[in-house]
Order: C-alpha cells, then structure tokens, then sequence
C-alpha cells in the first residue's frame, strides 16, 4: 500500500453521525472482483443530493473527510475503503469510528483520526461552514495541525503507525519478523529433527 508519512490537503465536512458502509458504498456496486472504479461508487447515492457536500463539482479536491460518530459502521465492506481512496481521500477525522471501518483502513493506507468529541464537532461545523480548509496530518510527527491553529496528538496503535509510515500490508508485517522466524525454525529444527523431514 502506499505509505502514508505526511499528508496536508483540503477538507471537506460530512456533518452526521452513523454513516454506515452501504451509504458510503452501495452494495449494488459490488458484484466486482476488480479493485478499480469505486470512485464512482463513492457516496453514489447521496451524491443525487445537490446539498450533499461531495456533491459539489469542486469536492474531488478535497483528500480528508471530516466526519461525526461511529462513521464506517455497518457491514465489513472494505470496498467502502477502497472507494475513499481511489476518490482521493487520505484521511478521515472524527468522533469515533466502526472498529471493523477502522481495521480495513488502516490495513489499505487511509489514516482514521479519533479527535476528542467537542473537537471534531467544531470541525465538522468550521468545515461545514467554510469548506476546503487545509489539514496536515503528520503521522511521522504523530499530530493533526487543523485549520483553526490547533494540534493533536494522534491515537494510534504502534504496529498500525509503523505499518502505515513503511507502506507495509499483512504480508509485509508477517515479514518484519523474518529473522525471528528463522531463528525459531533452526531451534526447532535441533529440538525436533523428525518434524522436519
């Protein structure tokens, strides 16, 4: 996946709690085994809406969502993470996240910033009210700087960052114990000779 260091960009407020993955990606979209395309998926049926924030013609500029509570709940459609990506988005703020959300996003590269309540309600509302404001997230700094001049930390598990800051997937985690694997597969191989015939 594509690492994830720095990021700085427009964003842009979808002001509800609850968005749950079939809103985010319809289900009808997902008769595919391609991984490509689900832009067009993306809010697909919301976007009819012309007061729907990424509705707007200008929206693809924005690479960062700013969004309420428990976003991303629902079904375990990792599509509906696909689809923030290849939209464009980079990473989502919020109040809280969908843990099965928050697990495929963070195993794809899209970065979930848990902020505290009272602070991604008055971004949701700053965002809402003036769109495009621009975001750093830094998570090689571990730290959101938002459009008002604040900075927070952001909460993280260790494993997750370094994943995310290396570009590492499943399989590349698996990998970064090599060494302790083959370490173990030579003890073993003196301890139990007959299991490795």
């Amino acid at each position: 996946m594509t690492p994830f260091v720095r990021h700085e960009g427009a964003a842009i407020a979808l002001p509800l709690d609850n968005v749950d993955t079939d809103a985010i990606f319809p289900a009808r979209f997902g008769a595919t085994i391609a991984r490509a395309g689900f832009e067009t998926a993306f809010f697909a049926d919301w976007r009819g809406d012309p007061g729907f924030a990424l509705a707007r013609a200008d929206a693809r500029t924005a690479t960062i969502l700013a969004v309420g509570a428990n976003y991303g709940c629902g079904s375990s459609r990792e599509h509906a993470v696909w689809a923030h990506l290849q939209w464009g988005i980079r990473a989502v703020l919020g109040v809280s996240f969908a843990d099965i959300f928050r697990a495929n996003a963070l195993k794809n590269g899209l970065l979930p910033v848990t902020l505290p309540e009272a602070t991604a309600r008055k971004l949701v509302a700053d965002l809402t009210a003036a769109p495009f404001a621009r975001i750093a997230v830094d998570l090689a700094a571990d730290l959101v700087r938002l459009p008002d001049g604040t900075a927070h930390p952001i909460p993280i598990d260790p494993a997750d960052r370094a994943a995310l800051l290396n570009g590492w997937d499943a399989i590349d985690r698996t990998r970064a114990f090599d060494a302790d694997i083959a370490a173990f597969a030579a003890r073993d191989r003196q301890a139990r000779p007959w299991a490795w015939r």
